[in-house]
C-alpha cells in the first residue's frame, strides 16, 4: 500500500523500534509519542465541541457542571494540561541530549510562557480590547503558568521531590481553602464568592475577573493545576525510564493501575473537598489525573504498541497544531458573535443567524446546537489539515 508523505508522522512509529540508538523503546517520532498527539487531538476536538454550541440548549455531558460535580466537559481542560506535562520530559530530554544549555532552555520556557499568556489576553480582549475590564486570567494563561512551573520543576527538582510536590500542592491548597478565613464569609466556605481563591482574585485583580466576583482560572487554583501538569510529567518520566522493549502490556496495565489509584483517592477525598472544576479542587486533580493516565495507557497500547494507527490520523492532524486550532476556534466564535447582520426585526449576531437558519430550523435547538458545534469543529479540522499537509507545525 502506498504511503503518502503526510502520513509518515504516524507510520514512522512502526519502524522506530529498529533504531538501536533510541534509549526509550516506546515508539517516538522526533521525541513525540504518537498516542500523545492523538490524545491531544481528541482533547482539542472535545474542547471545540464544548466551547462552541450554537445556542443555549446543549447536551448535558458537553456542559460544565454548574459548581460541584463532573461531566465530560470538565475533563477537557485537565486532560490538556496533563498532556502538556507528559510532553515535557520528551521535549527537554531531547534538548539536553542535543547539549542545549540550561540558559537556552530557560529562555525557551519564558518565551513560550509569554506567548501563551499574551495569546490568552488577546482572546479575552477581542475584538474591542478595552483595558478597563479586560479579563487578565483565562485558559491559555493557566496553561502558560502550568507550563512554566512544571518545566522549572522538571529541570531543577529531583524525581523523588517531583512526586512529593505532585501530592503536596493539592494538599496545601486544600488546607488553605478549608482553614484560612475569608472576610465576611469565614473559613471553609466553598461557594463561588465566599471561597479563599475568589477573595484573593478580587483583592489582586479587582474588576478583571471572568464573573466579576470570581474566576474559574484564578490565582490560587493555579496551585493544584500545576499538580495536574506534574501528574503528566511523572507519567512521561515513567515512560521514558522504561528500558526493556518487552512487557508492553504490563507497562500499559501499570499505568491503568496508577490511574485507578488516582480515581480511588479522588473520589474518597471528594467527601472532604468536593470535585469542582471551577475551584480545581484537590479531589478534582486526583480524579481527572487518574482518568488521564488511564486514557493515555489505552491509547498507548492501541496506537504505539499494537500499531492500530489508521483511525488516528484525523485526531493527529488536530493534535500537532492544538494551540493554533484552539485560538482559531475561539477567535472565530467571537467574530461571529460580534458581527451583526441587519434584519427587519433588528440587528442579529451572525452566529445566531447561522445557527437559527442553517441548524435549528430543521434539527431543533438542542440537536441543532450540537450540529453547529460539529460544523465549527469541521472548519477547524480543515484548517489544521491544510497546515498538516504543508508540514507546517506552529508552536506557541
Amino acid at each position: 500500500m502506498r504511503i503518502e508523505a503526510q502520513d509518515r508522522v504516524l507510520c514512522d512509529a512502526m519502524v522506530v523500534a529498529i533504531r538501536g540508538s533510541v534509549q526509550n523503546p516506546i515508539s517516538l517520532l522526533k521525541g513525540r509519542l504518537v498516542s500523545l498527539d492523538v490524545f491531544r487531538g481528541i482533547t482539542i476536538a472535545l474542547m471545540i465541541l464544548v466551547n462552541n454550541p450554537g445556542g443555549s440548549e446543549y447536551y448535558g455531558l458537553l456542559q460544565h457542571a454548574d459548581w460541584n460535580g463532573l461531566t465530560l466537559a470538565d475533563l477537557v481542560f485537565p486532560f490538556f494540561i496533563f498532556i502538556m506535562g507528559v510532553a515535557i520530559p520528551y521535549s527537554f530530554v531531547n534538548k539536553i541530549d542535543q547539549r542545549v544549555g540550561t540558559r537556552s532552555l530557560l529562555l525557551r520556557i519564558v518565551r513560550r510562557t509569554a506567548v501563551l499568556f499574551l495569546l490568552g489576553l488577546f482572546i479575552n480582549g477581542f475584538p474591542y480590547f478595552s483595558l478597563s475590564n479586560l479579563r487578565v486570567l483565562g485558559v491559555l494563561q493557566r496553561i502558560a503558568f502550568c507550563y512554566f512551573f512544571a518545566s522549572i520543576i522538571f529541570l531543577f527538582v529531583k524525581p523523588r521531590w517531583r512526586l512529593f510536590l505532585t501530592a503536596a500542592l493539592p494538599l496545601i491548597y486544600w488546607v488553605l481553602m478549608v482553614l484560612v478565613p475569608v472576610p465576611g464569609y469565614g473559613a471553609g466556605v466553598l461557594s463561588k464568592e465566599g471561597n479563599l481563591g475568589a477573595y484573593l482574585d478580587r483583592l489582586v485583580l479587582g474588576g478583571h475577573l471572568y464573573a466579576g466576583t470570581w474566576d474559574p482560572e484564578g490565582i490560587l487554583s493555579t496551585l493544584p493545576a500545576v499538580s495536574t501538569a506534574l501528574v503528566g510529567i511523572l507519567t512521561g518520566q515513567y515512560l521514558t525510564s522504561r528500558q526493556e522493549p518487552s512487557g508492553k502490556a504490563r507497562l500499559a496495565v501499570n499505568l491503568v493501575c496508577f490511574g485507578g489509584l488516582g480515581l480511588v483517592i479522588g473520589f474518597a477525598g471528594s467527601f472532604l473537598f468536593p470535585i469542582n472544576k471551577n475551584l480545581w479542587s484537590s479531589s478534582y486533580v486526583a480524579v481527572t489525573g487518574g482518568m488521564a493516565v488511564a486514557s493515555l495507557a489505552v491509547l498507548l497500547y492501541i496506537v504505539d504498541f499494537r500499531m492500530r494507527i489508521r483511525w488516528t490520523k484525523p485526531f493527529a492532524v488536530l493534535g500537532v497544531n492544538a494551540i493554533t486550532v484552539y485560538v482559531l476556534s475561539e477567535i472565530g466564535n467571537l467574530a461571529l458573535i460580534y458581527t451583526t447582520v441587519p434584519l427587519v426585526s433588528g440587528n442579529i449576531a451572525l452566529k445566531s443567524l447561522i445557527f437559527e437558519r442553517l441548524f435549528a430550523s430543521w434539527a431543533g435547538p438542542l440537536h441543532g446546537s450540537f450540529l453547529y458545534a460539529l460544523a465549527n469543529l469541521a472548519f477547524c479540522w480543515v484548517t489544521a489539515a491544510i497546515l498538516y499537509r504543508k508540514r507546517i507545525f506552529l508552536k506557541a
